[in-house]
């Protein structure tokens, strides 16, 4: 009944929307204006660069022209036309046209004929060459193209967010601490990238940026390039090919550290200089990765290749805007963004990598710990572990479960007339045999000396007894296949069958082992059942 009460909501809410009618109208009629940004002397004082879009020989058309303005990292547009004036930043889309998500556009239509021109004004930018790109045409094309910019730049933060979401699962499943510290710089670089694109500011501000712009974009350069210098070093295997440069990574973080906790206290100057100054580390530090990764894979060191990959995008946009690629200044966010998410991809790439190594070596070292070096067998701890599997399985399905509780006979004669490496072939020939005869060689266990223990799920005592003698008949024909003279391999078998009353494994093996006894008691090579074995034998 509470069941029923909670999903009571969710048919009611399904039976309402049954109308009569093929479409479902929300929302609801509003007397809200749009918002207008107005443009304050105070902000008109800031605008020191301008421009006048001219408009064709003759005039304008009379068309609806539309003009977008992009690439503005930081502070204040204008867009003026006639009687009209709108202002706005990209860290707060509510100042800015909806129409345009990725930059700061607007709509207008001048009068066929009219000759006035539009009038872009924006604060200096704090890069020498990041200059806004300026886009007039008709309003949807130029919207489409503005679209298209905010779809790039959202996968962007989207394909950062789910790389950090994923490492984060991977450390709360490895403890790993590679993989906390890869979450933590896709955390930064999501900042920065939100920052560098605007959406920071979209659809409402998130982030305390405003007329901060400047201050964030210098801070969190710093830290995004010291993480990225760091991530890049170890990538491309600089800890192998410098030994000491540990320490002098440390000292580049702990210096590019103070520069971000400097920003806040920095004028505008001293902030353009140490962008450029950042700018030239981070080219640098590129450089070198690429030299040291070459170094690494020259030592064979192939992980290298991976911080090699994920160098060469941010060298080629570093060449283009040296060159003034008009490509890139167009589309300068746009290809910063796709440079570090490529950067990221390859980074946790580089760290399953890892993970995969680490998962592969723990299962080598886990299959060492349970397998007999000599024969290749499960040993008995992982047979004990096998075993007690069956059990429940059976207790499960109420199949019936037996072993068999094997030892060569005279095992100690045969290494002391014929020494132990015969006698390792004995034991080597006998797991061999005992493998052919069960269907999963994970079924035979040695454990320990010349004993070994042979599961038989599924089978009863009276089904295991004839295929545990099969066994033993080929047991002992494997001394002709030695070809030792006088050499005789024979084994004692002990067969038990689980009861409804055993309660461990323990209780299964004890009776094997008595009835393995008792064989060799009767005269060795020969197999006897517990059945007819009592328990204080």
């Amino acid at each position: 009944m509470g069941f029923l009460a909670l999903l009571w909501p969710v048919v009611g809410m399904a039976q309402a929307l049954q109308v009569d009618r093929d479409f479902l109208l929300l929302g609801k009629a509003t007397d809200q204006q749009a918002p207008v940004r107005a443009c304050t002397p105070e902000i008109l004082t800031r605008l020191t660069n301008v421009i006048q879009v001219q408009p064709p020989m003759g005039g304008w058309s009379g068309a609806p022209q539309a003009l977008d303005v992009f690439n503005v990292f930081a502070g204040e547009v204008m867009i003026s036309h006639g009687e009209r004036q709108i202002c706005g930043h990209m860290q707060d889309a509510r100042t800015r046209d909806s129409r345009f998500r990725a930059g700061i556009g607007m709509v207008m239509v001048p009068k066929a004929g009219n000759t006035d021109p539009i009038l872009v004004a924006w604060e200096p930018p704090l890069k020498a060459r990041w200059i806004p790109t300026v886009r007039l045409g008709a309003p949807s094309p130029v919207q489409q193209r503005d679209t298209a910019r905010l779809l790039v730049r959202t996968a962007c933060i989207a394909i950062a967010l789910a790389l950090a979401l994923s490492a984060l699962m991977g450390y709360l499943t490895t403890r790993g601490r590679d993989f906390l510290t890869y979450t933590l710089v896709c955390g930064l670089l999501v900042v920065w990238q939100s920052i560098l694109s605007g959406l920071s500011g979209y659809p409402e501000p998130w982030l305390p940026v405003g007329r901060a712009a400047p201050v964030w974009m210098v801070a969190i350069s710093a830290m995004s390039y010291g993480v990225m210098i760091w991530m890049l070093w170890r990538l491309c295997g600089g800890r192998r090919v410098l030994r000491n440069s540990r320490r002098w990574m440390v000292w580049m973080m702990v210096v590019l550290g103070l520069v971000a906790l400097l920003a806040p206290v920095m004028s505008w100057h001293w902030l353009a200089t140490t962008t450029v100054v950042l700018d030239s580390i981070f080219a640098v530090a590129c450089v070198i990765a690429l030299v040291v990764g070459g170094v690494s894979l020259r030592r064979a060191h192939y992980q290298a290749m991976d911080g090699m990959v994920a160098v060469v995008p941010l060298l080629l946009l570093m060449l283009a805007d040296v060159s003034g690629n008009r490509l890139l200044v167009e589309y300068r966010v746009e290809a910063v963004q796709l440079a570090v998410t490529w950067f990221l991809m390859m980074s946790a790439y580089s760290l399953n990598r890892s993970l995969g190594r680490m998962r592969q070596q723990r299962d080598e070292m886990r299959q060492l710990a349970d397998t007999d070096m000599l024969t290749g067998l499960p040993n008995r701890r992982a047979g004990l572990r096998q075993l007690e599997h069956y059990l429940l399985e059976t207790r499960l399905n109420g199949q019936p479960l037996s072993i068999g509780f094997l030892d060569i006979d005279l095992f100690k004669q045969i290494n002391d007339r014929y020494g132990h490496d015969v006698g390792d072939q004995v034991l080597v020939s006998v797991a061999r045999t005992l493998e052919s005869g069960v269907r999963n060689r994970c079924d035979v266990i040695r454990m320990g000396g010349e004993e070994f223990l042979i599961l038989l799920p599924g089978n009863n005592a009276d089904v295991a007894l004839p295929r545990l003698e099969q066994l033993r008949e080929r047991v002992s024909q494997q001394a002709s296949a030695l070809d030792h003279d006088g050499l005789s391999v024979t084994s004692s078998i002990g067969l038990a069958e689980l009861r409804p009353d055993d309660n461990d494994v323990a209780v299964l093996l004890r009776r094997a082992d008595n009835a393995m006894y008792r064989a060799k008691r009767s005269g060795r090579n020969r197999v006897v059942d517990a059945r007819d074995t009592p328990l204080a034998d």
